[in-house]
Order: structure tokens, then sequence, then C-alpha cells
């Protein structure tokens, strides 16, 4: 994964950044108080854990339990078992990791979440015969932004073992998805909350930043990661020192900015002066006042220290 902080003075780089490391730690606290504690406790007679997932579960739409208000995002920090819980927060570490590096910790919780109710809305649409729980949607939707962000990087894809491209990944997995689905209603599997997250997180990729929704929406997470910068949307700038991106010159200008990393891109010749005048603008106005062109430059830059 590439170490933005080093070279080009973005956010330090984390093992584990903090959206992902508060995800994995509700839903690991989820599954021990459901499975481990509330199984010994009861309530009128009734285990807590039969309670816990009625209320929290993502129910059937003729139940007398739905509460879709909360349920679509409840569900997806709920899991069937150890094994459940271990692969999808595997993924979400593996494939999520880069990309809250490059979008932010607000933008990429808010990614996941959306995803994560795009994947029950479908469900519930199509095949919503029992109570749903997992992360699966929202996993769908981060796998569907690792391929739409690095679409040539290669992934080892079982059981082949063969790198792949990570776009051609990803729509193998959703092909799958959807016969699965189509074929296998009764695998216990929610082939359609899958679908639900991988559509809802080209939608947000394609039109969420376009249209400025992903962007408003994301600003709502900011208050949960207050110490982020203004640029959280997107790359984090903590300030506007850059140095070069190529072997040949490694040592910064006299003020600290991008020098002599000249190079091609959507057939636009991109200079320091480019780089600094977006720079420039990101520590005036922030990330979201810059234009598809220049983020695409800055994201370019990044993939460029993979």
């Amino acid at each position: 994964m590439p170490r933005l902080n080093n070279q080009f003075g973005f956010q330090s780089y984390s093992l584990v950044p903090p959206a992902i490391k508060m995800l994995i730690a509700i839903n690991v606290i989820v599954f021990v108080a459901s499975a481990l504690i509330l199984p010994g406790l009861s309530f009128d007679g009734e285990s807590l854990s039969n309670v816990f997932e009625r209320t929290f579960a993502l129910m059937p739409q003729g139940s007398e339990m739905f509460y879709p208000y909360w349920q679509l995002l409840s569900y997806q920090f709920l899991h069937g078992g150890l094994g459940h819980l271990f692969f999808n927060m595997l993924a979400l570490w593996m494939f999520g990791s880069e990309l809250e590096q490059i979008w932010g910790s607000s933008r990429f919780l808010v990614y996941y979440l959306l995803c994560g109710i795009g994947g029950g809305l479908l469900h519930l649409a199509i095949d919503a015969g029992a109570p749903t729980v997992g992360a699966s949607g929202a996993i769908m939707g981060v796998l569907v932004g690792f391929g739409m962000t690095f679409p040539d990087r290669p992934v080892m894809m079982f059981p082949l073992f063969i790198p792949i491209p990570a776009r051609i990944f990803v729509v193998i997995y959703a092909l799958i998805d959807l016969y699965s689905g189509i074929s296998s209603s009764m695998d216990g599997i929610a082939h359609f909350a899958h679908l639900g997250g991988a559509i809802t997180g080209v939608l947000l990729l394609k039109f969420g930043e376009r249209s400025g929704f992903l962007g408003s929406v994301t600003r709502l997470g900011d208050k949960i990661f207050s110490g982020s910068t203004k640029s959280s949307p997107g790359l984090r700038v903590v300030d506007a020192k850059y140095r070069d991106i190529t072997p040949a010159a490694q040592t910064p200008t006299q003020h600290g900015m991008f020098h002599g990393g000249s190079f091609f891109f959507n057939g636009e010749y991109i200079t320091e002066d480019t780089v600094n005048v977006i720079l420039d603008k990101i520590s005036a106005t922030g990330y979201d006042s810059l234009d598809q062109r220049e983020k695409d430059i800055l994201l370019e830059i990044s993939r460029r220290m993979s």
C-alpha cells in the first residue's frame, strides 16, 4: 500500500485506519455480546440474545419487529458466526485500508454505511424471507470501491490463486453473487444484499461525487472524526508540502512544494505548477472546492506511489 505521508505530506499511514478500526471494534464487541454474554441472560423467560437479534437484525417487511429506521444500519454489525465475522472483517481491512487512506475516514465511513443500507434495501425488495445479518453488503461496496480506484491492481482470487486485475475480480464476484442469488434461495446467504451493496457503491462513485450528494453526506461523518482536516472527503492534506514523485529528484524545493515530477495524464502534461495550484486551492478552500479533473490528478499521484 502507498505510504503517502513520507513523500507527499499526507496524513500518516496507519496499518488499521481509524474508521476501519472503529468498525472492526464495534462488530467484535457486538458479536461477543450477542454470542457469549446475552445467551446467559433472560427477559420474561426469553433469552436476551433472541430479543437482541429480533430488534437489531434486518427483519422481513411483514414482521411485527420490522424497524427499518435503525435496522438498515444495525444489521450490518451483527453476524451469524465467528467465520462470518472473521472473513468480513478481513476483507474490510484488506480492501478498505487503502481506500480510507486516500478518501479520508469520514468519506470512507459514510460510503461503507450507505453501501450496507443499499444492500439491505435490495434484499428487502427481492428476497427477504428471514432475518438478515452481516456486513457483507457494505463489504461488497468496499470491493467495488477498491476495483474502481485501483482497477489494475492484481488480486488473488480463491480457488484459482491467479492474480487478476481488481476490476475483473469485482465483476466476477458480483456475477457469482447474481447467479447464486437467482439459483440458490435456500443457502442462507443474502446474495442480493451483496449485489445491493455493489450497485450502491457504483452509483455513489459514479454520481455521488458529481452531484455533490456524497460530499454533503460526508460532512455528517466529519462530526465523528473531528480531528480530520477540511479535505477529509478525499486525499487528506496535512499541509501543502510535496516532494517529487520521480526517483531523480527527491529534494524538496525552497518552499517544500512539488518539484520536477512532471508527467502525462489523460493527454494533459502535468507540471509542478499544475500540482502546486491544486495544493494552494486545497489550502485556501478545502478539498471539496476541487473539480473532478483536479481530484483525478491527485489520485493519479497517489497511484504512482503504489
